[in-house]
C-alpha cells in the first residue's frame, strides 16, 4: 500500500507553482510534479475568493473526498497541489472527482486498467 502524505510547507507550494505542470477546469486547478519519494504528496489552497471559512472549509472537504477517492489508481511519486476556485463549495464531490479525473489523466498520472467514476 503506498502511503499519502500532505504538503505543509511553503517551500513545496512554491515549487509545484513554479515547476509543475498546471490543468485548469471551472472548478479546479492542478498542478502535478514527480517527486524524488515514491509516495504520494498532496496540498489544497482555497483562496479568499472563494468564500469566507465555512465556504473554505467546504471546497477543501469536496476536494479531499475526489482526491481519495481515485487515490488507489494514481501511481506512486507524485506531488498534487489543488487549487479551489470560485464554484467549488457549490458542487458536489462527483463534479470535482470527474475533473480530476480528467486532469490526472490528462498528465499520465492514472494506472490503466483501473475502472472507476
Amino acid at each position: 500500500m503506498k502511503k499519502c502524505f500532505t504538503l505543509k510547507d511553503n517551500k513545496d507550494f512554491s515549487r509545484l507553482y513554479r515547476r509543475g505542470k498546471s490543468y485548469v477546469s471551472p472548478v479546479l486547478v492542478t498542478y502535478i510534479s514527480k517527486n524524488k519519494t515514491n509516495n504520494l504528496r498532496f496540498g489544497i489552497t482555497t483562496g479568499k475568493k472563494v468564500g469566507k471559512a465555512v465556504k473554505r472549509s467546504r471546497a477543501r472537504r469536496v476536494i479531499r473526498a475526489a482526491y481519495f477517492e481515485l487515490y488507489p489508481q494514481i501511481k506512486s511519486g507524485y506531488d498534487f497541489v489543488f487549487v479551489a476556485r470560485g464554484k467549488t463549495p457549490y458542487v458536489k464531490s462527483q463534479v470535482i472527482c470527474k475533473a480530476m479525473k480528467k486532469h490526472l489523466k490528462s498528465a499520465g498520472v492514472l494506472v490503466n486498467g483501473e475502472n472507476g467514476t
